[in-house]
Formats: C-alpha cells, sequence, structure tokens
C-alpha cells in the first residue's frame, strides 16, 4: 500500500505543462489572461458542437470544482457527440469519480493539476488543445486581494503561462500526458482509454518522417466558423464592457458637476436657506426622486420644520409642515448609528410597518421607496436630507448613489456651520476653491493623460491581435508605441503616489551627509538616458569642489534634481542651455540653481507653478506633455527636510531659474561667494 501511495504521489507532482515543455523543447509558452483562456476554451468547446458526424476525445481539466460547475452543462451537451469526454476538477463540495454523462476525475487538492488549467480536442481531421499554469505572481495576488477588496472580481487579475495550439503532435502529447494521469486517478477506465489512444494514434512513435510531418501539421479541411464566431463574440462583449466603462464614467462626471453645483452656491452665499434649496433641487433631479427634502434636526429634536424641498410635477407638498421625529424610528436609527438608512419598498418594510407614524406619513404621501442620510459634522447631527419614491417607480439603490448623497450631506453640513462661523469663511471658501480646482484638474488631467496612452495601446494590441499576416517591422512599431504609453501612464500613476504620500506624512526621511556633485551626476544621468530617443539642450555644471556636505535623504535629493532638470529641458530648445550651479547662501545653507534660457514665466505666476496639476497653458499639456506634478512634488520634498525652493524669471522667452535650499552638515574651507 506504501509503495502504490508513493507511485500515486510521484505521479501527480509534476505539471503537464512542464513534463510538455521538457518533451516537445521547440515551444514557447505564451501568457494569457483568464478572460482570454475562457473565449479560447468555448471556440474549441463549440467546434465540436457544430461538428455532425465527428467523435472526438476531449480531456478538459478544471482547477477546481467551482469553475467546473460554471461549466458543467456544456459538458452534458458535449457528452451527447462524444463517449470520450473527460473532465478533471479537484472536489470542493461534490464532485467525485463518476461516469454518468462523461468521465468525471476527482484529483487531490496538491496535485500539479490545481494550478493549471487545459483543454484537448483530437478528432480525426483536427487537434487542438490548450494548456497553461497559473503564474505564482497570479496565485499570490489573489491570495492577498479578497482580504482588502472581497468585491472585487479576482479573475480579472489572474494570468496562466503555457501553449494554445492546433499542431497535432503537440495535441497528441498532451493528450497522452492526461491519460495516464487519468489512469492514476481511476484505473478502472484502462480499457475505455486504451481505445482512446488506438484510434487517435495517442502515444504512438512515428514510423517515417511523412508521419512526422504529418504530425507536426495544423488542421485546414474543418469548418472553423464556431471557432471565430466565438472570439468575434467575446471581442464584441469586451467592447460593451469597454462602453460601459465609458458610461460609468460620464455618470461619475455628472455627480462631480453635481457636487460643484452645491460647492458653488456654498461659496457664493454666507445664506445657508439659498445653499440648501440649491441642495436640494441638484440632488432631487440627478437622482430622479419625486421629492428630495432638507431640514434642520438635531439629535434630541422631537419635531422639525420642512424648509427646503424638490417636487416633480404632481406630487404633494409638505413644505412649512412640521416634520415628527420623536415617533419616526428610522430617524431614530439614523441618530444611534450615524449613517443613513434607506427602504425599497415601504409596504413590506418591518421598519415602516411596526411604526404607526411612519406608516401614516408614507400611506399620506404615496411613499414607495425614501432614503434617510444625516447632515454631520465632526460627529455632530446638523440635520436631515431625504429622498422620496412614488408608488410608480420602486428604487432598486446604488452604491454609488450612497456615496453621492453623503457627499452632498457633508457639502450641506460644512455650509450650516459656515454660516455660524463667519470668521472663518475666507478661509473655507480658500479650501473649497483649492478642492473644486484640484477636482477639475484630477478630471482633466486624467482624462487626456490616462484615455490618450489607453487609446492607443488599444488600438495597437488590437491590430496585432486581429492582423496575423503583419510585418515584423510594424508589429515591431505598434509594440514600442504600446510600451511607451504604458509608461507614461506608470509615471502619471507614480507621480500621483509620490506627491499623495508626501502630503499625507506617510513618507520615512532618511537624512545623511551627501555630496552635492554625486547626487547631481546621478540626477543627470537619468535625463541624459533620454538623449538617445530626443535631442537635449546643453547641460553644464558649476559647482565648487570644496562645497561642504549636505544632510538630506539622498533618494529624495536625486528626485528634485532630476525632476527640476527634466522641466528645464520640456520648455528649453535644443539648442538653448541650462545650467546647474550651488553655493552658500547668507543663511548658512547651499543653494541650488537650476537656469535654463527657456520658455520663461510670466511674473505673477511665478509661485502658482508649484501648485498641482498646474500647466502653463492649455497647449502645453500637448506639446510638452506632463501631469503638472512634478514642481509640487519637488516643494514637498524641500520643505519635508526643512528648506525653499521658488522661481525667478524676466517673463516670457526669457529663461527661468529654480532656486532651492539644502541643509549644511558643517561649513569647512569654504567661504561665502565663492561660485
Amino acid at each position: 500500500m506504501y509503495s502504490s501511495l508513493t507511485t500515486l504521489m510521484s505521479s501527480i507532482s509534476t505539471s503537464v505543462l512542464s513534463d510538455l515543455l521538457q518533451a516537445l523543447p521547440h515551444l514557447r509558452p505564451q501568457l494569457y489572461f483568464k478572460a482570454s483562456l475562457t473565449a479560447l476554451s468555448h471556440a474549441m468547446e463549440d467546434q465540436v458542437l457544430a461538428a455532425t458526424l465527428e467523435q472526438p476525445l476531449v480531456i478538459a481539466s478544471f482547477q477546481r470544482e467551482r469553475f467546473y460547475r460554471q461549466e458543467a452543462h456544456r459538458y452534458e451537451r458535449l457528452a451527447q457527440r462524444s463517449d470520450q469526454i473527460y473532465v478533471l476538477s479537484a472536489p470542493e463540495t461534490d464532485f467525485t469519480h463518476s461516469s454518468e454523462h462523461y468521465e468525471k476525475i476527482a484529483f487531490q487538492a496538491d496535485d500539479g493539476l490545481s494550478q493549471e488549467w487545459h483543454l484537448v480536442v483530437i478528432a480525426q481531421n483536427y487537434a487542438t488543445c490548450l494548456v497553461c499554469r497559473e503564474s505564482l505572481g497570479s496565485l499570490a495576488k489573489n491570495r492577498r486581494m479578497p482580504e482588502f477588496s472581497p468585491n472585487l472580481d479576482m479573475d480579472t487579475a489572474r494570468r496562466f503561462e503555457g501553449i494554445w495550439t492546433a499542431e497535432r503532435g503537440v495535441s497528441l502529447k498532451v493528450a497522452d500526458l492526461l491519460l495516464e494521469r487519468i489512469i492514476v486517478y481511476r484505473p478502472e477506465l484502462s480499457g475505455k482509454i486504451k481505445q482512446a489512444r488506438r484510434r487517435f494514434g495517442i502515444g504512438r512513435r512515428t514510423k517515417s518522417l511523412s508521419e512526422a510531418k504529418q504530425l507536426s501539421e495544423y488542421a485546414c479541411d474543418i469548418d472553423t466558423d464556431p471557432f471565430v464566431q466565438r472570439l468575434v463574440t467575446y471581442l464584441q462583449a469586451s467592447q460593451y464592457k469597454l462602453h460601459k466603462a465609458y458610461r460609468s464614467i460620464a455618470a461619475q462626471a455628472r455627480k462631480e458637476r453635481l457636487v460643484n453645483s452645491i460647492s458653488t452656491a456654498i461659496r457664493r452665499s454666507l445664506n445657508p436657506q439659498e445653499i440648501l434649496t440649491v441642495a436640494a433641487q441638484e440632488l432631487g433631479q440627478n437622482l430622479n426622486a419625486c421629492r428630495c427634502l432638507i431640514y434642520r434636526a438635531q439629535a434630541t429634536d422631537t419635531e422639525a420644520i420642512i424648509e427646503h424641498e424638490f417636487l416633480r410635477q404632481g406630487v404633494f407638498s409638505v413644505m412649512g409642515q412640521p416634520w415628527s421625529l420623536d415617533k419616526n424610528t428610522l430617524f431614530q436609527e439614523v441618530v444611534q448609528k450615524g449613517e443613513g438608512v434607506r427602504v425599497v419598498d415601504t409596504q413590506t418594510d418591518d421598519r415602516i410597518k411596526n411604526c404607526k407614524a411612519l406608516t401614516e406619513i408614507t400611506q399620506r404621501l404615496r411613499i414607495r421607496s425614501l432614503l434617510m442620510e444625516p447632515v454631520l459634522y465632526q460627529g455632530r447631527l446638523l440635520g436631515i436630507v431625504e429622498l422620496h419614491y412614488s408608488p410608480e417607480n420602486q428604487h432598486e439603490w446604488q452604491a454609488g448613489e450612497f456615496d453621492l448623497v453623503e457627499a452632498i450631506a457633508t457639502s450641506v453640513g460644512v455650509a450650516l456651520i459656515q454660516a455660524e462661523a463667519y470668521a472663518n469663511l475666507e478661509d473655507l471658501n480658500q479650501q473649497l476653491e483649492a478642492l473644486d480646482r484640484t477636482r477639475s484638474n484630477l478630471i482633466a488631467i486624467t482624462g487626456h493623460e490616462l484615455r490618450t496612452p489607453l487609446s492607443t495601446i488599444q488600438v495597437c494590441l488590437e491590430s496585432l491581435a486581429s492582423e496575423p499576416d503583419m510585418p515584423l517591422e510594424l508589429q515591431q512599431v505598434m509594440l514600442t508605441t504600446a510600451l511607451t504609453d504604458s509608461e507614461r501612464m506608470q509615471k502619471l500613476v507614480q507621480d500621483f503616489l509620490t506627491l499623495s504620500n508626501l502630503e499625507s506624512g506617510r513618507v520615512e526621511w532618511h537624512p545623511e551627509s551627501l555630496t552635492l556633485q554625486e547626487c547631481v551626476d546621478l540626477a543627470l544621468s537619468r535625463i541624459r538616458a533620454r538623449a538617445v530617443t530626443e535631442k537635449l539642450p546643453k547641460i553644464t555644471t558649476q559647482i565648487a569642489k570644496n562645497l561642504p556636505l549636505v544632510k538630506a535623504d539622498g533618494d529624495w535629493l536625486v528626485e528634485v534634481l532630476a525632476k527640476l532638470i527634466d522641466n528645464a529641458c520640456k520648455f528649453t530648445t535644443p539648442q538653448g542651455k541650462i545650467t546647474i550651479k550651488a553655493q552658500i547662501n547668507s543663511n548658512q545653507m547651499v543653494e541650488v540653481t537650476i537656469a535654463d534660457t527657456g520658455r520663461g514665466i510670466e511674473p505673477n505666476r511665478l509661485e502658482v507653478v508649484f501648485d498641482r496639476f498646474y500647466q502653463e497653458e492649455g497647449a502645453l499639456r500637448r506639446t510638452t506633455g506632463g501631469t503638472g506634478l512634478g514642481l509640487a512634488i519637488c516643494r514637498q520634498i524641500v520643505n519635508g527636510w526643512g528648506g525653499e525652493i521658488w522661481a525667478e524669471s524676466d517673463g516670457k522667452n526669457q529663461g527661468s531659474k529654480f532656486h532651492f535650499t539644502v541643509p549644511v552638515t558643517r561649513i569647512m574651507n569654504y567661504e561665502l561667494g565663492m561660485g
């Protein structure tokens, strides 16, 4: 018994893909995403279903039972076409060895098959196979992600490495390896498997060159239309998902406009009545409610007066009427939990049926669905926002709507506090303006800097996928373009993350004594790496050899230098000049200056150039690129080590100078005024 167990464990410890690549070393694995494998598998299965007389051999391995269950009905249909159908899976509930409909093989959870995905179809006149192994990175990522994001569809992140081919010899070898694995688990199928081997020539050695050539050929005398149609369907589905994503972005933009309109009302008026009126109108219209109410209320109030209302035509008004709170169980729930509550159907919800006051209100006002959101400020209840829907318009709440109502309620809370604290009005307005500018710039930047490279990458990949006969030179151009734009997107995301970490104080500083010249050299090596693809201005350095050591985090100091030099290169023609200087200033700090002969800066813009998302003019986003975050990142870094950063320029086309200071470790052998 021990010997047989050892044999079993030995036979299942290896990967089928590894065995295949060892047997056929000329094969080159490729990377596949889960969605691609699903489309290919369905296309191969549909090819079998479209056949009329052919009874092929089909072997499918599904990793885990949960993946098999999604396709079980398809394999019942395939079993009607052939008696040589084998399905393998690691059991999780009720998957067991069985011969009903087709042969089911339950392999052990530690079998190498549990990390692989296989599908083999072999007929007399064609053969195809798909044999892949899930990448280790994909497995690790999918183990980590559910802990933090349980609602994400993890299938989209799964990646597999393997082979998909219509080469008959490869398909026969994969079938041979899988049939050997099946016999280990179900030796009683050896007779049936022997018939399949003999019928399709599986495991048989080639006896001649012509036979070997035949095995290496691809099938060409079969109807490939079902296969092609399935892939076309998959591409159409992908296009639908893309359009759906664009619609989602449009909906988000609409919500942003709503928040903007209310924020604008808050900035323009100290009168809370005007602000709440705008909020009720905008929120009711955008969420298609029949009635939107906003009223002031505190946790201990027993009654409120409806002060602000939005109504659809033909809906009964409650403006100015008293609104009972002490007998309203939904209001009490809001106070207790400190968050909004919703009712999808007032006719069946127990909270409504068990509260006489709520039952009377919902019947009298003909309310079918409702939402109640608290207006809070620093945990203190200031008021309530209510949305009502009529019997003809029962509302199924969407997650994004809760976020929107909560955002509006938060804005309303800010408005009420703003009216009570007039002394802080100017500061609050400046903050709201900054938020509004950041939001608008964020939408503009991401809309252009992300959508443009995404569109380019999509076009390149679609061209490569749909044009298999494309010349190699053009393929290389497509790949290079896609890679360049993906790097551009990566830089944008990295700048976002860097600035976010710096502004939130999540950066750990590691100051050390540094030679400024070495940091400049490292920064220049980054910039000059671009000289291969673009011509740069002439760059010179004027740093005294006896300049004292500086005290700063080396990585971040190099980052500041690289970004300032890169900024100078963007706005200076190749015929121009960039100079890097450093000297001790009157505050006993090293002052670094990056001067250029480029476009220059208007005097009234010398400070705002350091703002997030700043672009000198709209055209710059098209002519020079960039995210508008580089100088903002530099300011955060320099402030982090206690320095200052500023800009100087005589105006348009007069060049510019960017200065920043760095603390020194000590002053030795250096005289003020030395260059």
